[in-house]
């Protein structure tokens, strides 16, 4: 599956979250150890410069101690399945399969950022969390869904932006320090006390309501 997205004019998060919300409904951050396995999964091409370390989003739930266990970046798998334009917003439903054989469980903000190619440097700081919807625990039989919320904002808008344009998300699934790698063209800030990205929880799935 191939998706190309173009950025538009940037708007604060809190101030396009409310418009972006109702245009969803129906389409669909951050350092990690260098050995991290990593799971790649391809949707176009490409590679740029700069950065800092990711962290990958610890998430934690009380019920999830007793029910399955956390969800791993080696059998997931992530696409995205919609997008929508907010002034200066880019608005992605970023779409996690479980493609293992085993029920597993998801719960928190995954650990999103901007990188200069698979297993490749960070690019700016990861996404911010924004808690547009609340977190739930989100339990996966093998191959049901889940997604979560991506905001790309435009990196011009940004004064002291050094623009770069990048071609790969690194998602961390909440506590887990193994990535998933997703081919994604976008234009980013590679200063490294920057961030382009929001992200939402995960939530239940293919195309939940944000």
């Amino acid at each position: 599956m191939t998706h190309s997205l173009t950025l538009i004019r940037r708007l604060p998060v809190a101030a396009a979250l409310a418009g972006a919300i109702g245009l969803l409904t129906a389409c669909g951050s951050t350092a990690a150890p260098a050995a991290a396995p990593t799971h790649t999964v391809t949707i176009q091409a490409g590679a740029s410069s700069s950065a800092a370390s990711a962290v990958p989003a610890a998430a934690s739930s009380p019920a999830a101690a007793a029910g399955p266990s956390g969800c791993l970046a080696s059998g997931l798998q992530a696409q995205v399945t919609g997008s929508q334009g907010a002034a200066g917003t880019i608005y992605e439903v970023i779409e996690l399969t479980n493609t293992s054989s085993a029920t597993c469980s998801l719960y928190g903000y995954p650990g999103v950022s901007f990188v200069t190619g698979a297993g490749g440097a960070q690019v700016g700081l990861p996404a911010t969390k924004d808690p547009v919807v609340a977190k739930t625990l989100v339990t996966l039989a093998p191959g049901a869904h889940a997604a979560f919320l991506l905001g790309v904002h435009e990196a011009g808008a940004y004064p002291t932006c050094k623009m770069v344009t990048v071609d790969w998300l690194r998602i961390y699934p909440p506590g887990d320090f193994g990535s998933i790698n997703l081919q994604v063209k976008n234009q980013a800030c590679s200063n490294a006390n920057l961030s382009t990205l929001s992200v939402s929880p995960v939530r239940a799935g293919a195309n939940p309501n944000f």
